[in-house]
């Protein structure tokens, strides 16, 4: 299992993803803002996520396969959780606590739930899976400046 303590100080942008999904052309805008703010300290974490719609049933190699040949997926993609229910990975516990969606609900609703978290771990927005990436692109340079301001 690999640990998230290597993105210690860093900005995180972790969203769940899928495949065939109606959302999969996020990944071009996740990948947009993760070359675009790595550089700062911006680090794009994609969990795949099988939980909705059987919309990622593929195997892990697949999965990775498919984002760098069709989205030039170059930032880190983990092994493929679950985000609701009794098998739901702790991560995603931690950020539906810290964060919880329309109307106060933890459920996460769809693919593409993306969640902002500061460099000092804070949970700081979560994003509906319909928010594209460029359209939070203002909350990421403002996490990122902060955390940039901080290490000075």
């Amino acid at each position: 299992m690999a640990s998230l303590g290597e993105y210690r100080g860093k900005t995180l942008l972790i969203v769940n993803l899928a495949s065939r999904c109606g959302f999969t052309p996020q990944y071009a805008g996740l990948e947009a803002l993760y070359r675009k703010y790595r550089d700062e300290g911006l680090v794009v974490l994609g969990f795949p996520c099988n939980q909705f719609g059987g919309q990622e049933p593929d195997t892990e190699a697949a999965i990775l396969e498919f984002c760098t040949s069709s989205y030039g997926v170059t930032f880190p993609l983990f092994a493929k959780i679950d985000v609701n229910g009794r098998a739901a990975h702790p991560l995603y516990r931690l950020l539906t606590r810290a964060r919880r969606g329309l109307l106060g609900t933890a459920r996460i609703k769809w693919n593409f739930t993306k969640f902002l978290v500061s460099a000092s771990g804070d949970v700081e927005r979560r994003y509906a899976p319909s928010a594209k990436p460029e359209t939070i692109e203002r909350d990421v340079i403002a996490s990122v400046r902060r955390r940039t301001s901080q290490t000075r």
